[in-house]
């Protein structure tokens, strides 16, 4: 297979960045879209270019490092797929493929297609934590947990923060990535002191970060490798207000 790849290159954070048109070719369908990128750049080595930067870790779809927008499309055209797990079968033999980096204000481009995505630490340092005592840990079955909030608490745990939601919004949110935080650990037991102070102290850190507001476009859902469902924000949504009403410290306003 052979394809016209226009790729994303910016030296900093500082330099305005153009895309720059490669041809690859000799790819098999089999290749990942990453392995093609390391054909790619294992030529342009070999003449002497700066090889094209992007993020990858663990290439099993697991971590979320890898993070590109193929086409318009972060992570690419395949749903519920990281762009490590995307294969090169899944374009067609001589299309040009435009590879760009997260767009978003909070993630500032380093170089090429690689961005920081530290904003979404700061998110989940805000409040993405249990109260835990000191001393031996307890049996893992000692705190019973309802099968549906089991079920709910993996399902929203799953997320792997790779930020293709806020990538993918409109308005540069990252409220899917923080509902599922938040509801994650709001559904367990374990989760339940912090539960009001966690919602509000977690939404002020998103605003804080400089990602927008939700508006429920859905695009969010739609590009998310692991399915976090659009329920989440809603379920977010409730936190928020209840806290609200209660007041920070979970007592009546």
């Amino acid at each position: 297979m052979r394809f016209t790849v226009r790729v994303w290159r910016q030296t900093g954070s500082e330099d305005a960045g153009r895309l720059v048109e490669y041809d690859v070719d000799d790819v098999s369908p089999d290749m990942s879209f990453l392995e093609m990128l390391d054909v790619l750049n294992e030529r342009l080595t070999l003449r002497g270019e700066e090889p094209v930067a992007f993020d990858h870790d663990c290439r099993e779809g697991i971590c979320g490092m890898c993070g590109l927008t193929i086409n318009g499309v972060a992570h690419g055209p395949r749903r519920a797929t990281t762009t490590c797990q995307l294969h090169m079968r899944e374009f067609t033999d001589g299309d040009t493929i435009v590879v760009e980096p997260w767009r978003a204000a909070p993630f500032p481009v380093v170089r090429d297609l690689v961005v920081d995505r530290g904003a979404l630490d700061e998110v989940v340092r805000a409040g993405g934590y249990v109260s835990v005592s000191t001393g031996s840990a307890p049996e893992a079955h000692a705190t019973p947990v309802a099968r549906a909030d089991a079920d709910k608490a993996f399902e929203s745990a799953a997320c792997i923060g790779c930020g293709a939601c806020v990538a993918a919004c409109p308005n540069g949110s990252a409220m899917l990535f923080t509902a599922a935080k938040v509801t994650h650990l709001g559904r367990l037991p374990q989760g339940a002191p912090e539960r009001d102070t966690r919602a509000l102290d977690m939404l002020a850190a998103h605003d804080e970060a400089g990602f927008g507001g939700c508006t429920n476009t859905g695009e969010c859902t739609a590009v998310c490798p692991k399915g976090i469902p659009l329920a989440d924000i809603a379920q977010f949504n409730q936190d928020v207000l209840r806290a609200s009403l209660r007041g920070a410290g979970g007592r009546p306003a």
